[in-house]
């Protein structure tokens, strides 16, 4: 076989089952009265995708960029994993979630698609007491069936950053762009896929410190990925610099901070080692200044100079950078 599919808990759950009521199956195929459907070989083939290694590759990406989207909110950046991509229907997927959630449907017009981003509600509730200075805590479940206009402001942020940061992701592979088309409260009425149709869940956790971990799915309809199955397939290797930018600013903080050295050559006299041994204190040894000094950072000489004053002290202008 050319890929694998990794059952999941569900469907481990239905096969033990199915396993302890082997003598009733029996039973009922010796009475005759055993129900079946007909299958054909290669529908709703899930191993199309393959191991989803570029997928993984993707959501890998996204972890690191997606920190700094939580950064305002949380007044640091956690560390967020990403679960491996699971395919099964939106049916199975709508019933391990709850109906009140936020929902953020975009309009992914590269892959002719849609991408579906779900974030519970006490994520959100976390998220926005947080931003508004509330300590990082687990907020009591309640009985609410919509959003305050505040948390549907810090929905709309970081849902916004999100998808500018899968963005980033996608660029090695191709460049994507996510359209916000809606935002829902409840998956009974997100008009996202049919109950049958096939979804991938792409899952990911944030961790928080003195908090019990959240997590957010990010889901594709099946069909918007199948035009470029044979891409995700492949271990693909980018030639792009991921873009980090906060990496990017600490490095280059710490270089700007390195000390160096930096020494002038003012005079550079000639001698005769007769007469250095017979200077005594208070004598008067003559030089003749360098005309045009020249400025060495760690023994390197990097600037011509002239000889000047600012400020009452001493000082060189430079006048000319010198060619390596």
């Amino acid at each position: 076989m050319s890929g694998t599919h990794k059952l999941s808990s569900g469907e481990l759950a239905a096969l033990v089952g199915g396993l302890m009521d082997l003598d009733t199956a029996e039973n009922e195929f010796q009475d005759g009265e055993i129900s079946y459907k007909p299958y054909k070989f290669g529908e709703n083939n899930l191993s199309l995708m393959g191991d989803y290694y570029g997928l993984r590759m993707i959501n890998e990406r996204f972890c690191r960029l997606a920190r700094t989207v939580f950064l305002p909110m949380l007044r640091l950046q956690p560390r967020i994993s990403a679960f491996p991509p699971e395919v099964k229907s939106f049916a199975d997927y709508s019933d391990e979630v709850e109906n009140f959630v936020s929902l953020t449907t975009s309009r992914v017009e590269a892959l002719r698609g849609s991408q579906m981003m779900v974030i519970p509600r006490d994520f959100v509730s976390m998220l926005t007491d947080a931003y508004y200075g509330g300590s990082i805590r687990n907020t009591p479940s309640n009985s609410r069936t919509e959003f305050t206009p505040t948390e549907q402001r810090v929905i709309e942020l970081v849902s916004d950053g999100l998808n500018e940061a899968m963005a980033l992701a996608w660029r090695d592979l191709m460049p994507i762009t996510f359209d916000v088309q809606n935002r829902e409260e409840n998956l009974s009425f997100a008009s996202f896929a049919d109950a049958e149709d096939m979804v991938v869940n792409c899952s990911f956790m944030v961790q928080l410190p003195e908090a019990d971990p959240a997590n957010f799915d990010i889901i594709y309809p099946l069909q918007t990925l199948k035009p470029i199955a044979a891409q995700l397939r492949s271990r693909m290797h980018s030639d792009l610099l991921e873009e980090d930018l906060s990496w990017r600013e600490k490095m280059e903080r710490a270089v700007l901070n390195v000390p160096l050295n930096i020494t002038a050559i003012l005079a550079e006299p000639s001698v005769p080692l007769g007469r250095i041994g017979n200077v005594a204190p208070g004598e008067v040894v003559p030089v003749q200044m360098t005309p045009a000094p020249r400025l060495l950072v760690e023994g390197r000489p990097l600037f011509e100079a002239d000889l000047g004053e600012a400020s009452g002290k001493s000082a060189l202008n430079l006048t000319r950078r010198i060619a390596d």
